[in-house]
């Protein structure tokens, strides 16, 4: 994780385990029993609940100092709660301010949640495990803005929190946003099988020219477009090979309490070119598979 995350642009930070009690409250605070009776200074009186705090803190210094773009991470243990089953090895990483250096052939834009979702989903696809299956749920914790941040799952687990941070926050750090985030939480992550070789698995090219359906469904507001993909990618997963969000939409014509969700199939032949009625089989299942999963219909 520590090459992947530097290879991304990242510098790595080594901070106390300790912060004041201030910071800590705002990330979710610590029980009296995580306060230290010896600190080595008075204003790093309790552990961590969180490594984002020191990494916030850090950006704060560093934009003091003229230095408003950066992007810090760090692996290292937290403790949210008072037993030793409580602490957590976690990576945690921030972006802050733009995204890159300026550059006469493009503009530098904002961080933004996308880019932490990026940083999330690229160290656990690191670490072997499906990371462009996760679940995204809206359940991150209050120190990310409610609507601009989520979580990874895999069934009830959560693998990584990500999102931009609260405003809130960043006022009370005194840190100048934009600032995206995120944490990887390793306890959580499922057990991956150990790789055979260290070799890469052999890359077949088809030849064939792959085959794209776009298809709208309209489903209730409250599911998840996630449902729509996972569905649509299991009817035929031999064949299809890339499933798209390109479309949401709320309003005149799809009903009250409704919303449209537009997905791109991908469709990749291996040995021969798909005839109309094969492709118009897996279409079918497409179709059929969406509506079980989801309660939805198709739009026309």
């Amino acid at each position: 994780a520590r090459r992947l995350l530097a290879a991304r642009g990242m510098v790595e930070a080594v901070t106390y385990s300790f912060m004041p009690d201030g910071q800590a409250k705002l990330f979710g605070g610590v029980a009296d029993t995580m306060r230290l009776l010896n600190p080595i200074s008075s204003d790093l009186d309790v552990m961590r609940p969180s490594i984002l705090p020191n990494l916030l803190a850090a950006a704060a210094r560093n934009q003091a100092r003229g230095y408003a773009d950066l992007a810090l991470f760090e692996i290292g243990p937290q403790f949210p709660g008072a037993k030793p089953e409580d602490q957590q090895l976690v990576a945690a990483g921030i972006r802050v301010g733009k995204t890159g250096p300026r550059h006469w052939a493009a503009q530098p834009r904002g961080v933004d949640t996308y880019d932490a979702k990026a940083d999330a989903q690229a160290v656990l696809a690191d670490l072997g495990l499906p990371a462009d299956r996760a679940q995204i749920k809206t359940d991150a914790p209050s120190w990310y803005h409610p609507g601009r941040s989520g979580t990874l799952r895999l069934g009830p687990m959560m693998l990584a929190a990500f999102g931009e941070v609260h405003p809130a926050v960043l006022k009370a750090l005194d840190v100048k946003g934009p600032a995206v985030a995120f944490e990887i939480y390793f306890d959580n992550l499922p057990a991956v099988k150990a790789k055979k070789s260290a070799a890469k698995p052999h890359l077949v090219l088809s030849t064939l020219q792959p085959v794209a359906r776009d298809f709208a469904f309209v489903v209730d507001a409250d599911v998840e477009a996630a449902k729509v993909i996972n569905a649509a990618h299991a009817a035929d997963k031999a064949l299809i090979t890339e499933v798209t969000l390109f479309d949401v939409y709320e309003g005149k014509g799809v009903g009250e309490g409704k919303k449209s969700l537009a997905i791109n199939v991908v469709l990749q032949p291996v040995d021969k070119t798909l005839t109309d009625a094969e492709i118009e089989a897996v279409a079918d299942k497409v179709i059929a598979g969406v509506i079980k999963a989801t309660g939805g219909e198709l739009r026309t």
